[in-house]
């Protein structure tokens, strides 16, 4: 005796070899023993058990469907009931099989009901559900065809209109998105690349950047309307030449400095920040702006500004203008140890915006010892005398340290040029320290007298935010507080108002335990990370674009870790195929393979051993 059976929702045929209260032991015609379930029994047959299986599904295969549908009553039925009515007799097994099958294989005309049984399904339901088979026929073919297009480098005209979303915010239930992804897959491309193939990226550029905006700018880069913020009156006018000391593509100037010679050789150091927090109120409309921004968006050729422009005019340090500052007066001993500190609020005349480009060959390593022309010479090197001996306070002074590069990037009309500077030269030196100091100084101010501000602390080697006045190890200051970019950063902002309530004695923004300071330091720390994030990755896009620019396709490069090498004459770190094991330091020579700028990768293969790090230090032994 031989069984036809469902199991796992297939159908199955087997001979029984035993049987068993609730259970049959059977053998397949493969040979294959098991036991199944005599619930799962559908019919039992005499004869021969090889090619019953596939007779059936031949047979079940010529049945029509709509005309099985016909004949059933609206009441459930058995399989072998309408095989019966079909047939006009009593069915063989191989013919009520494959009536079981054909009903198996149309669950919208045939609802299940258990097992070998079924209900007709109501006409209504039915025609609904051929509708929607049809939609989805129609709609798989309309996928295939878009596929076949993405594939061959043609963009469907169903597309126009679409290419923001599918780049960055897919609908994944829709065709476009479906075919998309398909096309992807077959031809082993990224979804990107892809849409670029077909012409739908126009500028690689803007679509990284329209990344970026759709996340932090969906409103666009424009500013809501906002009544102009107004200078305060009465501020009394500092007896100072101010001057400030930045890139040439910098418009919000938060900084410049002062010197007044005192008596006994003592000289009044001023450094002077820019004070937007006095025109610019908490939860004003540029305020809001400011909370909501959080920082100015810098990348290579561009920058989303914090404030709107006539928000940052009146009180930029600018040339030739009289400012509303933020002041600490630091009076120097000619030991260059500090004597006093003060801090004003107060109205500074800016005599001359100094810039790096302009400023750097009359004033660098090489022209410390002697008088280079320049007219603020003098100056310049005092301060950097100073800022050394501050450096030297905070106990992180090292003469030994390694040299380290930082890289400025200029894009003029889609040319980029990458521009390598010395860390910590002169210059730099000077602005960071003296900025330091003012951080850590105001940071113990706001402490000391118990008014709350936004922190920036290192502890184990980890940095961190904080609302408590924690030391940062890693600067080597007892505190440090972010206020010197209040027209860049919205901590600064925030911190310069609590700074100005000391100051002049008033009721600060913020007061203790304030929630609003712990939900902007989170905000800010969050959105900060990400913009920096967005930075790195504009800056390895426009050093690939360097690499295709300039038409390179060998690069020296220096071994950074393992399989990684950082690429000479800009800020980029790739892996390298084919290098062998070499220490950290080692020069060597590498072939550029491929640069893609849409998916930001750079593939390379190691050339050449310029000078290993081993063999660097055998020849300076010797």
């Amino acid at each position: 005796m031989n069984v036809f059976f469902e199991e796992d929702g297939s159908f199955k045929v087997a001979s029984i070899m035993t049987e068993n209260p609730g259970s049959l032991q059977v053998e397949a015609v493969s040979g294959k023993r098991s036991k199944i379930k005599t619930a799962n029994v559908l019919l039992r047959f005499e004869g021969a058990l090889a090619g019953f299986l596939e007779n059936a599904n031949t047979e079940a295969e010529g049945l029509d469907i709509p005309f099985l549908w016909e004949c059933c009553s609206e009441e459930e039925f058995g399989f072998e009931d309408l095989a019966e009515e079909y047939y006009g007799k009593k069915p063989a097994p191989g013919e009520a099989a494959a009536v079981a099958i054909r009903l198996h294989s149309a669950p919208v005309y045939f609802y299940r009901k258990g097992k070998g049984r079924y209900k007709a399904a109501p006409e209504e339901t039915l025609q609904a559900a051929l509708a929607g088979l049809e939609k989805k026929r129609l709609q798989a073919e309309k996928v295939a065809q878009y596929v076949e297009q993405l594939k061959a480098g043609q963009l469907p005209e169903e597309f126009n209109g679409k290419i923001d979303a599918l780049l960055y915010q897919p609908d994944k239930n829709s065709l476009e998105w479906k075919a998309l992804e398909q096309a992807s897959i077959e031809s082993n491309q990224h979804v990107v690349r892809v849409l670029a193939n077909c012409g739908a990226i126009n500028s690689v550029h803007d679509y990284h950047l329209g990344a970026f905006l759709r996340e932090y700018f969906a409103d666009g880069e424009g500013f809501p309307e906002f009544d102009a913020p107004a200078v305060p009156e009465g501020l009394p006018r500092a007896a100072i030449e101010a001057f400030s000391i930045d890139d040439s593509t910098t418009t919000e100037i938060d900084d410049a400095f002062s010197l007044q010679p005192l008596a006994d050789g003592v000289i009044r150091v001023g450094i002077h920040i820019a004070a937007p927090a006095l025109g610019i109120t908490k939860d004003d409309v540029l305020d809001q702006v400011a909370m909501h921004r959080l920082s100015t968006v810098y990348m290579p050729g561009h920058k989303i500004t914090m404030l709107p422009e006539l928000a940052i005019v009146p009180f930029s340090l600018n040339e030739g203008e009289w400012r509303p500052a933020l002041s600490l007066y630091l009076d120097v001993a000619p030991d260059l140890s500090i004597l006093k500190r003060e801090s004003r609020v107060e109205l500074v005349h800016v005599v001359t915006n100094l810039r790096h480009d302009t400023l750097e060959p009359y004033f660098n390593e090489n022209t410390l010892e002697q008088d280079s022309g320049h007219p603020y010479w003098q100056k310049l090197c005092f301060l950097f005398n100073l800022a050394e001996s501050l450096e030297k306070g905070r106990g992180k002074y090292d003469s030994t340290r390694p040299i380290q590069v930082d890289y400025n990037f200029y894009v003029n009309e889609g040319k980029v040029s990458i521009i390598g500077r010395r860390r910590g030269a002169p210059i730099d030196k000077l602005v960071a320290e003296l900025m330091i100091e003012a951080n850590s100084h105001w940071g113990g101010l706001l402490a000391e007298h118990s008014v709350p501000g936004i922190y920036r602390a290192q502890n184990g080697g980890k940095v961190y935010m904080t609302v408590k006045a924690e030391p940062h190890q890693g600067l080597g200051v007892p505190q440090y507080s972010w206020s010197t970019s209040p027209l860049r950063r919205g901590v600064d902002l925030v911190n310069q108002r609590q700074i100005i309530s000391v100051v002049q004695g008033t009721e600060p923004a913020y007061p203790v335990n304030s929630d609003d300071l712990a939900v902007i330091m989170r905000n800010f720390d969050l959105t900060y990370n990400a913009y920096n994030e967005f930075q790195t990755r504009m800056e390895r896009y426009w050093c690939l674009q360097y690499l295709l620019q300039e038409d390179i396709h060998e690069i020296g490069a220096t071994v950074w870790r393992e399989n990684l090498v950082r690429l000479d004459g800009m800020p980029l770190i790739t892996k390298v195929h084919g290098m062998p094991e070499l220490a950290t330091g080692s020069r060597i020579i590498i072939e550029i393979q491929k640069v893609d700028t849409l998916l930001i990768e750079l593939e390379s293969r190691f050339k050449a051993v310029e000078r290993s790090e081993s063999t660097a230090e055998e020849s300076e032994a010797a």
